[in-house]
């Protein structure tokens, strides 16, 4: 038989229990606490009426027992009566008393008390609670009402000019971050939700503009400088946007390329557009975010600017950073900012190198209108490079977007921010040295360098081939510039054709221009490397030239009838060229007693020379087989090549072949 546990019930409630699970019970009752309990379960009510009847019942019941008794006397019942009612009257006759006349107390009814119910601070603190809260909902619900109330009378009025105070802040508040502190509306130009690290705060302040009892000088919220009292307050806006001083007027990067006192090109990053007084508050918010961006840029590009250690160091001074991109060719950084209150806080020159001043002569200015005073910023006199702008565009991107997003991890237990290329380490087996430059990162400024060096170059090699295309017009320079490029390299294609004989021959190059260098592949598939002197380019495309056209006769020969005797790239005859070697190509009629002779070379014109048979007839002996052996021993003429008749050089060639031949 198994045992059977009985549980004793708890003598005493459980009266609360606490969120650790501990119960409290309730301390059992004392003797007088249990009696006065027992007492007030006594209906003493019921019980004086049942005590009332029964004294009636038992009064009854003697009266039935007892005989009928005659009275004393006759008159003792009237008697009785007239003493009860005397009774009566005197009881009334002294209550009547006592309420007219309000004597001194006769009788205190002393209550009794009952033992108190033990009171809950909680429950109190609950009560407290929700009268507080029914009373902030009641004067928040009163508040909006009288809003209401005001906003639908101002709707109202006839001929309203000036929008909705509401929709103009719904209208902010799709573009911009708002929040409310306290009575104030404050928003947040700043790029935190970018990765931005920024010192400045970025706040301004938002109000209505019928409030205009306020004082000169507003304080933003957050430990911000104070703002301005110049409100942006339109005839047909009801918002005022406040923004800090620091942060009002226009700003720009510009950038600059500069050979000694010569300017190259330029770059300008973002827009330069003075700001008005009645200007809307998007415009003027936008204007405001561009000055804080120009501002953080320039930031960053300062502390990188000190922190690297190249060849030759970088320059800060002032609002402008100067590095050395290759020899002789430096480029200029420089922030430009001005309030548009006909003074300049912070405006560097790039193109000179120098502080401006509020006089409207430098060369970014464009003219002789003052700068400050609403004048266009842009630089006019440079030549503005619109892909150098948008590469810089794309890159202060990328900066940005790799500082708030990271990769994935994969697996997806592995730590977050490990590139793909790292976690490829391991099973590519790289070395020491390879992991090393994996974890080197470009400076946004190396960057900027690395894209204004391959711009530079790009530009010195399109000005050497324009230059070329434009001396040479025979035979033409044909260049195909590729449109998909990146930021750091580029492609260029090169024809090199004779009008009219495009058919004949064509020499074809590919060159890619990197941040320092050039490669060249030519038609033949060789590979040339050369560094950004424009000279080796120069110097290339002209021993190209000169191929072509020994390239270009032989393949006129071939559709002529013509022999080709000899050709030679290099010949040792002749004048020394400064650079590389002449070439030669010896060319013979159909029936061999004429011989042409063309020798050309990279920096030398064309020289056409011609030998004849001396003698008109030829007999073929033993020694002497055929007629063109007879011209080893003829003398040369040279053809003035410049009197000859034709468009260009192979036309020239033909007509002299087909009069040889005849």
């Amino acid at each position: 038989m198994a045992d059977i546990r009985l549980e004793v019930p708890a003598e005493n409630s459980v009266l609360e229990v606490l969120y650790d699970g501990t119960e409290l019970y309730q301390q059992p009752p004392s003797m007088s606490e249990n009696l006065t309990q027992l007492a007030r379960k006594i209906d003493f009510a019921a019980e004086g009426e049942e005590a009332v009847s029964d004294e009636k019942n038992e009064e009854e019941e003697e009266e039935e027992k007892q005989p009928f008794q005659q009275p004393h006397w006759p008159l003792e019942g009237v008697r009785n009566k007239i003493r009860q009612a005397l009774t009566e009257m005197s009881v009334l006759h002294d209550l009547l008393v006592i309420v007219k006349q309000k004597p001194a107390l006769y009788m205190v009814l002393d209550p009794v008390h009952a033992e108190t119910p033990e009171s809950k601070s909680y429950i109190q603190f609950l009560s407290l609670k929700k009268i507080g809260s029914l009373q902030s909902a009641a004067t928040t619900l009163l508040s909006g009402a009288e809003r209401l109330r005001t906003s639908q009378a101002e709707m109202g009025r006839p001929n309203r000019s000036v929008p909705d105070f509401h929709i103009e802040l719904l209208r902010l508040r799709q573009n911009w971050r708002l929040k409310k502190v306290s009575n104030t509306i404050i928003g947040d130009l700043s790029y935190r939700s970018a990765g931005s690290m920024f010192r400045h705060t970025g706040i301004f302040e938002v109000s209505k503009a019928d409030d205009v009892g306020g004082p000169s000088t507003a304080v933003v919220p957050g430990g911000a400088s104070p703002v301005s009292p110049v409100a942006n307050r339109s005839h047909q806006s009801s918002l005022r946007v406040n923004v800090p001083t620091e942060l009002m007027g226009s700003a720009y990067i510009f950038v600059c390329i500069k050979k000694d006192e010569e300017d190259i090109c330029s770059a300008q990053l973002s827009s330069s557009d003075f700001v008005s007084v009645d200007t809307p508050w998007q415009q003027k918010l936008e204007k405001a975010q561009n000055v804080l961006f120009c501002k953080e840029l320039f930031s960053q590009l300062a502390r990188e600017a000190v922190k690297l250690t190249p060849s030759i160091p970088h320059l800060v001074v002032g609002n402008q950073i100067t590095a050395t991109i290759f020899p002789g060719i430096h480029l200029l950084v420089g922030l430009c900012h001005s309030d548009g209150k006909n003074n300049i806080k912070s405006k560097t020159n790039p193109a000179q190198g120098q502080n401006m001043t509020n006089t409207g002569t430098g060369p970014i200015s464009g003219g002789t209108s003052g700068m400050g005073v609403g004048a266009g910023l842009g630089p006019s006199k440079y030549k503005h490079e619109h892909d150098l702008e948008h590469s810089l565009h794309q890159l202060l991107h990328r900066v940005y977007h790799n500082s708030f997003q990271h990769p994935l991890p994969h697996p997806v237990y592995a730590p977050m921010g490990m590139s793909k290329r790292r976690r490829l380490a391991g099973p590519e087996g790289m070395d020491r040295n390879q992991m090393t430059q994996m974890t080197k990162e470009k400076t946004l400024l190396e960057q900027i360098i690395r894209q204004v060096q391959h711009n530079f170059l790009r530009l010195r090699t399109m000005y050497v081939i324009d230059q070329l295309a434009a001396e040479f017009k025979d035979p033409l320079i044909v260049s195909h510039w590729n449109s998909f490029n990146s930021p750091t390299q580029s492609s260029v294609k090169i024809n090199i054709l004779s009008q009219g004989y495009d058919s004949v021959v064509r020499t074809k190059l590919v060159f890619h221009i990197y941040e320092r260098t050039l490669k060249c592949i030519c038609r033949d598939g060789k590979i040339m490397t050369m560094s950004f002197e424009p000279q080796e380019l120069r110097n290339l495309v002209l021993c190209q030239i000169s191929q072509h056209n020994m390239a270009a006769v032989q393949g006129l020969a071939k559709y002529t009838g013509w022999t080709v005797l000899s050709s030679e790239q290099n010949i040792g005859t002749g004048a020394i060229e400064p650079l590389g070697n002449a070439s030669t190509v010896m060319l013979a009629s159909p029936s061999g007693n004429k011989v042409i002779g063309v020798h050309s070379g990279p920096h030398q014109r064309v020289s056409v020379f011609v030998s004849s048979s001396p003698r008109p007839d030829f007999y073929p002996s033993t020694v002497v087989m055929e007629q063109r052996w007879e011209h080893l021993g003829g003398n040369w003429q040279e053809v003035r090549y410049d009197r000859m008749e034709g468009r260009n050089f192979l036309n020239k060639m033909e007509l002299l072949m087909a009069a040889l031949t005849a």
